[in-house]
């Protein structure tokens, strides 16, 4: 008994050490690129998923990848396969001739704090977290009012639903989340009480952003057997465990929204739309800002509708030309301001009670 644990103690050492050599063969890498190199230089750490997420990831290495083609600026990424290794990547990154460093995701926010307070003369940016006033000089932050985007595809799901039940399947409760969740209530009650009927919106989360076998299963639940009671139509903000959303609806007939890119391409007959949120064009745009010397740390950077980082796709097929224009007149009330999406429980019950109570049909 004693050998057999041994040997396992020792396996599992070697798939701890195999971890460690990978990671700093990667960091040794971009050690090399740079080191003769005198272009400007950007990279990403993820949160914990891929930059192949088909999600929130994908787009923020998308979005260096077209700022790399644009500059010639040096851009590489590091993927960390768990949270806690948040802090050790960001570190050694900074050892590394990087001029910018970003972590992707707000989990990651205790990480990139330490790494910056260890490193002051390195800056630091942060994708869907914002320090507030509390913001070092190093770190910028970047939010993205995706209650905006909700809110368009929660009015698509109220115009588009027979059964009158739509769904919303959230990864982990938080800050970012609520964004969608209350968002995507607030359009789906306008569109309601627009066309004088009563939608019911049924709300689980995964607990997790990676699990889709989860979201599957909780979608698989929503969509149950196609009654009056059941949701024809689920909007998931789960990150990998929103995969499992499109594929249920995929395989019971009935429609997904996506969320962060257009994931149209995974069940083109199946996913109504997406809320997008393009991570890649605030990265773009703030590594822009950088490289052309202006003096971004100690800010938060919020981006939406008005900047064109938060919306849905250009191309919506499982959507009548009717709906879609009457969203693009939303929309444009919601950049002028005169339609202002809650992004909490507080700002939606707010929403509901002084602009649904109050709209005319």
């Amino acid at each position: 008994m004693k050998k057999i644990i041994s040997k396992l103690g020792i396996i599992l050492l070697l798939v701890a050490g195999l971890g460690t050599l990978l990671f700093f063969v990667k960091v040794f890498k971009i050690a090399s690129e740079l080191e003769n190199a005198d272009e400007f230089s950007v990279s990403m750490v993820t949160d914990g998923g891929g930059i192949n997420d088909q999600s929130f990831q994908q787009s923020a290495w998308e979005g260096l990848q077209r700022f790399s083609k644009s500059t010639g600026t040096h851009v590489s990424y590091i993927e960390c396969a768990q949270i806690s290794d948040a802090f050790s990547n960001l570190d050694k990154l900074s050892d590394v001739n990087t001029n910018l460093i970003y972590a992707v995701g707000f989990k990651m926010a205790d990480a990139l704090k330490l790494a910056a307070k260890a490193n002051p003369e390195i800056n630091f940016c942060i994708a869907d977290f914002s320090y507030g006033d509390e913001t070092p000089e190093n770190i910028t932050g970047i939010t993205f009012r995706a209650e905006e985007s909700s809110f368009l595809v929660g009015y698509i799901a109220a115009c588009t639903t027979k059964t009158n039940c739509v769904g919303f399947i959230g990864g982990i409760r938080g800050m970012v989340i609520d964004q969608f969740e209350y968002g995507y209530r607030a359009g789906v009650a306008y569109g309601a009480k627009k066309l004088n009927k009563d939608i019911m919106v049924k709300v689980q989360y995964a607990e997790s952003f990676t699990d889709s076998a989860k979201g599957k299963a909780i979608a698989t639940n929503m969509y149950g057997t196609g009654s009056e009671k059941d949701c024809d139509i689920v909007f998931h903000a789960a990150g990998g465990a929103g995969m499992g959303v499109i594929e249920s609806a995929k395989e019971t007939g009935n429609f997904a929204i996506g969320a962060d890119m257009d994931q149209s391409y995974l069940a083109p007959k199946n996913v109504l739309t997406s809320s997008i949120k393009n991570v890649g064009m605030a990265l773009e745009i703030i590594s822009q800002k950088a490289l052309d010397g202006e003096n971004i740390g100690g800010k938060t950077y919020s981006f939406g509708i008005q900047e064109g980082c938060v919306g849905i796709p250009e191309n919506n097929p499982n959507i009548s030309q009717d709906v879609l224009e009457k969203v693009r007149k939303i929309q444009e009330k919601i950049s002028s301001g005169e339609i202002v999406p809650p992004g909490t429980k507080e700002n939606y019950d707010e929403f509901v009670n002084k602009t649904i109570n109050n709209l005319n049909i």
